[in-house]
């Protein structure tokens, strides 16, 4: 059998080599057509094997030709060569054929160290970092030192396996063989640390740094970029510019992202205009940081002009893009990309599913969930614990509790997080004796809650009047060694309030541990409203106009409260106070998605193309629920909008006209689903109330706060909301 290298036909005779020969400079035609049945050219004293050997393994292109160079180094006798062998790891570890490359260091007898660094490399190069580790390890019990090559790639191993302890021992090794001062192995030590969060180390080693290059400062800055410290991350940058030195792209990422925690566009702008003049804005790694940048800091529209200008995207790219959207309300779109990027047949991650999971959620569309989680059930992630416990969600804030509970069964590893998300959601719907009961078969199961899992304990006891199980509730969250944030002091203050308990929840802030936040004033703020007591009110408002001056629905909130006890000066110098700051109240607005198609209405929309049969349907219905016996609540109007303190005003509340376009729009029987941005009122709650049982339909409405689910005239959060 003929041992040839050849790629395609081999000659019968083995090309001549002269002196003058370079092998170095072989065509690709040389390499295709070199045969080695004759040996005696081989053994000829003119042959140069190292030289030859290296030419081929630089012009292989895959397996294949590692093979048979392979045989071909066995056959000429040189597979105890170690300048061939080292050569052949690196190849094939840069091909991926990592266990080729073992096996081939395996079969060298006493390899040294030149051997050692190859082969570790190939491991810490495929980030198979425990098998570097072992390696350097095996490789010192063999009696063989490491050289300043070795050290780079066991510390690049280290920092991927986040192995401190061993990142320390090769930190003591390099003192004792006299590295300590040269630079890339410092670098190293550097980047180490700060993958395992040793920031300090890290600091101190580029303290003692003598010679500081550019590759020295981007080591630290990513360091303190990477731990959460962009402040100190950006003050070094500015004093590495300081010392003249210009910065390489990796540099400028890690500045990039930095002011992507600390949400400075303006800077970050800058950044993008250095990334400009220095020709990097095409590179992978600066345009995953620019799009970052103006995803996270609200710039969506720029965000995914860059995004758009990209050839070809990753799927890092395209979460960033969608995570984007969603954070930015942009929840249509987000949709809209996850489809696309399926249309390309781009392989999303989980990342991306959860993202596109919170965009429905947030959209609030039955109709979408149920098509992501058709997706998600033929999908690989169907089992993924993150993305049933982000299906979870979904189904509870998109108003189907039943849907989130058929997730939360067939999901067979429940960890806390999935446990909490069907916590939460019960608390969403006012649930509160499944959320207690679903409470207590979690610690059956021996899962021990976090801080999410009480916040969705307390606001289910909130939102069904359950005081002093909520009391206790929240009592017993010491017994886990959970320490109570704000939200879980605001859920106390809004359940004593809302029962009518407002000396006992002005007491309870008062000796609040930590300084009370803007939620915690707002919940005794609303509630001092539905009971009509100004003092703690005003008083609620004095810390609400100092901590949040810019948000509106406090200056309602009072202003509401005012009107609610006929202080009428009291709601003028609101009035003139929103006026001095800019502010403008919100309107009303209800949205409501039938056939696929999302229908938005105001108070009084005529905008609609059916707006016609809308108001002549309205005027029907409204002449029904007056025989039925509702009466409008004109001051009770006043705490939603102060213009509609007529009769009129109130029946034209948006979500009303939502409920009418439904009735007309759908098949007898159908749920209605309506989402709105405020509060229901008193008397559309009344009158939706009265609707269910007249009309026979069941409405879900989400407002502001919470889900209400009418039916037969009943609603789920038995009128305390």
């Amino acid at each position: 059998m003929s041992r040839s290298l050849a790629l395609s036909k081999p000659l019968s005779i083995f090309p001549r080599i002269s002196p003058s020969t370079k092998i170095q400079t072989l065509n690709p035609q040389q390499f295709t057509d070199i045969n080695f049945n004759n040996r005696s050219n081989i053994n000829n004293s003119t042959f140069n094997p190292e030289t030859f050997f290296t030419s081929l393994l630089d012009r292989s292109t895959c397996r294949r030709h590692l093979n048979q160079i392979h045989s071909q180094i066995i056959v000429t006798g040189f597979q105890f060569n170690g300048f061939v062998v080292t050569k052949f790891i690196h190849v094939g570890s840069n091909f991926g054929e990592i266990s080729y490359a073992r096996k081939v260091f395996g079969e060298f007898p006493e390899p040294y160290v030149f051997l050692w660094n190859a082969i570790i490399r190939g491991y810490s190069k495929e980030n198979m970092v425990s098998e570097a580790i072992m390696l350097y390890t095996r490789m010192q019990n063999t009696g063989v030192g490491p050289d300043c090559f070795t050290l780079p790639h066991v510390l690049k191993a280290c920092g991927g396996a986040a192995a401190f302890e061993v990142g320390r021992a090769v930190h003591a090794q390099i003192f004792r063989r006299g590295f300590e001062a040269d630079g890339f192995v410092q670098n190293g030590l550097v980047a180490v640390y700060a993958k395992c969060g040793r920031i300090d180390n890290a600091g101190m080693v580029f303290e003692g740094l003598g010679d500081r290059t550019v590759v020295s400062w981007t080591s630290i800055i990513s360091a303190y970029a990477q731990n959460g410290q962009p402040v100190e991350a950006l003050r070094i940058f500015k004093n590495m510019r300081s010392y003249g030195l210009q910065p390489d792209w990796i540099t400028l990422v890690s500045v990039i992202s930095a002011y992507v925690d600390i949400e400075d566009l303006g800077q970050g702008e800058s950044c993008h205009s250095c990334v400009i003049k220095m020709g990097l804005d095409c590179e992978p790694d600066s345009r995953i940081a620019l799009v970052t940048l103006y995803a996270k800091c609200g710039n969506i529209m720029v965000a995914k002009l860059l995004f758009d200008e990209m050839e070809t995207c990753n799927v890092i790219m395209w979460n960033i893009m969608i995570s984007g959207f969603a954070k930015n309300s942009c929840c249509d779109e987000a949709i809209v990309l996850f489809e696309r990027m399926l249309s390309k047949n781009v392989k999303p991650d989980s990342v991306t599913v959860c993202s596109t999971i919170l965009a429905c959620a947030q959209l609030g569309s039955l109709e979408e969930a149920k098509k992501m989680g058709g997706y998600i059930d033929q999908s690989e992630f169907k089992t993924d614990v993150f993305v049933n416990s982000a299906l979870i969600d979904m189904y509870a804030k998109c108003g189907s509790v039943e849907l989130a509970r058929e997730v939360f069964d067939q999901t067979k590893t429940k960890d806390i997080v999935v446990w909490s998300s069907m916590i939460v959601g019960y608390g969403l719907h006012g649930k509160a004796h499944e959320a207690i009961n679903l409470f207590r078969l979690m610690k059956q199961a021996g899962v021990c809650p976090n801080d999410v899992t009480f916040i969705g304990l307390l606001t289910a006891c909130n939102h069904a009047g359950l005081v002093e199980e909520g009391w206790r509730i929240f009592n017993s969250m010491k017994d886990y060694n959970i320490e109570p944030r704000h939200q879980h002091y605001a859920c106390v203050v809004d359940l004593l309030g809302r029962a009518g308990c407002l000396d006992r929840a002005y007491d309870f802030v008062k000796k609040m541990p930590i300084k009370p936040g803007v939620s915690v004033w707002g919940a005794l703020l609303s509630s001092s409203r539905i009971y009509r007591h100004v003092a703690p009110g005003e008083y609620s408002a004095e810390h609400l106009f100092s901590l949040d001056p810019y948000n509106t629905g406090h200056y309602v909130q009072l202003s509401n409260l005012y009107a609610s006890v006929r202080m009428w000066s009291g709601v003028a110098r609101v009035r003139v106070l929103m006026k001095e700051r800019g502010l403008a109240k919100d309107m009303g607005c209800s949205m409501m998605e039938i056939n696929g198609k999302l229908h938005v209405f105001r108070m009084g929309d005529v905008s609609h193309p059916r707006s016609d049969e809308i108001f002549k349907e309205h005027k029907r219905l409204d002449a029904r629920l007056k025989e039925a016996g509702l009466v409008a609540d004109t001051e009770s109007a006043l705490h939603d909008l102060s213009y509609e303190d007529k009769e009129e005003s109130i029946c034209n509340h948006s979500e009303r006209l939502a409920i009418v376009y439904g009735l007309i729009s759908t098949p007898s029987g159908t749920t209605l689903r309506i989402t709105k941005n405020l509060r229901a009122c008193v008397n559309c709650h009344a009158a939706i109330k009265l609707i269910s049982r007249l009309e026979y339909q069941e409405i879900v409405v989400r407002d502001a706060n919470r889900f209400h689910h009418f039916k037969n005239g009943e609603c789920s959060c038995g009128d305390y909301w």
